[in-house]
Parts: structure tokens; C-alpha cells; sequence
């Protein structure tokens, strides 16, 4: 529903764990700080983020425009060093305030099922995680996860 996003309007510092290598069977992770600032356009049927990690040269934002006629969201991941990332995660939100978001994609030239998943969402903190699979969404695997504290 139009609004789905307002949760994240304003002002983030984040901390992120991410693994290393995906779908390796890794358990290293790095993990890393991040500021974020969030706002919405064309009435809440659209929101823009960007988000920079000091330290490093990475920096990124996410356009996640709304179509009402599908009810669903489309999420397009642009950052620094690759530009648009393609294709984009594409979902909803469950009546239990989680938010699933899916795509096909290519890690590692092996093709992959992603999720992006919003959750434990509250008026100043909420996570999104990614996840991965290899075998048409038979299992996951967890390669990102973000905690997120309002500032502003």
C-alpha cells in the first residue's frame, strides 16, 4: 500500500554485518558502520534513500517506486562504483509488517533468487536483511544484515 515506507523517512546511523563471500558456505563476516537519510516523493508512492559508509568509498541510495494497480513495490539499488543495480526487488508487505522483496540475479555467474526483507520495524530502529538462494528459493542464506537507529 502507497506509504508502506514512511517508516523510514529521516535521519539513520546503521550497523552492518555482511559476509564475506556468498553462497561459500562462509561464516566470516565483516561488519561496518553506516549513515542513511531517507524521504518521500510524489506523495508517498515513492521513497528515496541514501546511505554512505564512512571509512569507505562505497556509497549508495534505493528509488522504491509504488504501483497501485499490482499493489506492489519495485526497489532499485543504484550505488558508486557499479551504478543501477538491475533488476529490482519487487514485493510487498505481509499483514505482519514484514516486507518481502525479490529478484533474479547473478552472483559469482551463478544464478540466484534475492530477498530483501524489512523487519522488527518501530518508530526508531528496524532491519533489512538480504538473502540468497541457489536452488529456486528451496533455502536461504543470509549475506547482509542491517540494524538501523533513527537520529532525526
Amino acid at each position: 500500500m502507497k506509504n508502506d515506507f514512511e517508516f523510514l523517512v529521516g535521519t539513520w546511523t546503521s550497523t552492518h554485518r555482511k559476509l564475506t563471500k556468498y553462497l561459500e558456505g562462509s561464516e566470516d563476516w565483516e561488519e561496518f558502520a553506516g549513515i542513511s537519510r531517507c524521504w518521500s516523493i510524489f506523495d508517498g508512492a515513492g521513497y528515496m534513500d541514501e546511505i554512505y559508509f564512512p571509512g569507505n568509498e562505497l556509497s549508495g541510495g534505493t528509488l522504491r517506486l509504488y504501483d497501485a494497480s499490482q499493489d506492489l513495490w519495485s526497489l532499485y539499488w543504484i550505488n558508486s562504483k557499479t551504478g543501477l543495480g538491475l533488476p529490482p526487488q519487487v514485493g510487498r508487505f505481509e499483514d505482519t509488517g514484514r516486507g518481502h522483496f525479490l529478484a533474479d540475479d547473478m552472483v559469482n555467474g551463478q544464478p540466484v533468487k534475492v530477498n530483501f526483507e524489512w523487519s522488527e520495524i518501530t518508530p526508531t530502529s528496524c532491519r533489512w536483511t538480504q538473502l540468497l538462494s541457489a536452488d529456486e528459493g528451496r533455502t536461504w542464506e543470509t549475506t547482509w544484515v542491517t540494524d538501523f537507529s533513527r537520529t532525526e
